[in-house]
């Protein structure tokens, strides 16, 4: 009877117990939703709207897409964006990870400095780096100015040449982006059970084994979420390339990025439906290639 009285009473606790914080669940969770709601959802309605409408609000179909697309910008800035972000994903994955991985280990004594370390560019806001960079960048103002010499770029337009710029792009956002990454990946090889990686060394796997078979494979969810939010943020390139073409007086185009064309159609050409289908198709881009990478990563999957 003791048995079956306190089994009977589990259920009406666990009820209790339940509806209390799912309830605070909704309120915890209330302040991101309406933000989300406010600041991500309605101007994402409100450019689907422009980008299919015109100034008068009638309904065009594709026209702004199509009026964009035949630009004679928009096929130079989506390729060198393209470029861009191909050379970042990459930089970014394998470097993070690898870093990642050797502050986990062999480095793992001095893992609290070198966290500060891979860190404190972040703290750097994106127009306070973009700008230390173009001093350093500059060799007649630069402290390693003699390196660049040393390559034959004896001034600031032989550095920032067109042809530079991903690569010189893909520099700076590592250094401001990536220490955040590491500490993220940082983060998630030390929920990897001290069994596992111990069980695996009394097995005599080395070092480079134990990486590849069991810390990447855990890692995969976390790579596949660090790639996600580092395409979208590469897609959006801005501050930088306005930045460096107005250092440049113009060599490089106002208009290098799909961001930078988007700025010049709405407040240049005061084109908004023009500059909103811009940023539908940068939406599209990267709702797709985020799909593909959940599935492919099978992050809503248990391990």
């Amino acid at each position: 009877m003791a048995v079956a009285s306190t089994s009977a009473r589990r259920p009406e606790g666990g009820v209790r117990g339940g509806q209390k914080p799912s309830r605070a669940g909704y309120f915890f969770v209330s302040g991101y939703v309406i933000l989300l709601v406010a600041f991500g959802i309605l101007p994402t309605v409100y450019a689907v709207w422009l980008s299919i409408s015109n100034s008068r609000g009638q309904l065009v179909g594709l026209g702004n897409f199509l009026r964009t697309f035949t630009d004679y910008r928009f096929a130079a800035a989506f390729t060198h964006i393209v470029v861009y972000v191909l050379i970042w994903l990459v930089t970014l994955m394998v470097l993070v990870v690898t870093l990642a991985l050797m502050l986990h280990g062999r480095m793992r004594r001095t893992s609290a400095a070198l966290r500060f370390v891979y860190y404190l560019p972040g703290a750097l806001a994106g127009v306070a780096s973009v700008v230390l960079w173009l001093i350093l960048l500059d060799p007649a103002n630069s402290p390693v100015g003699f390196i660049l010499e040393a390559f034959g770029w004896d001034s600031l337009a032989t550095v920032i040449l067109p042809s530079h710029l991903p690569v010189l792009f893909t520099v700076i956002a590592f250094w401001t982006g990536a220490g955040g990454w590491i500490l993220v990946m940082y983060g998630a090889l030390n929920n990897i059970p001290a069994e596992i990686l111990e069980a695996a060394r009394a097995d005599g796997a080395g070092t480079f084994r134990i990486a590849m078979r069991i810390q990447l494979p855990l890692l995969r969810k976390w790579i596949a979420y660090m790639l996600i939010l580092a395409f979208a943020t590469g897609t959006q390139l801005f501050v930088e390339p306005q930045l460096v073409s107005t250092a440049s007086f113009g060599m490089i185009p106002d208009g290098w990025s799909p961001n930078q064309l988007s700025y010049q159609y709405a407040f240049q050409a005061g084109d908004f439906n023009g500059a909103a289908a811009l940023a539908v198709d940068l939406l599209f881009v990267g709702l797709a290639c985020a799909t593909a990478v959940v599935f492919r990563g099978r992050m809503f999957e248990r391990d």
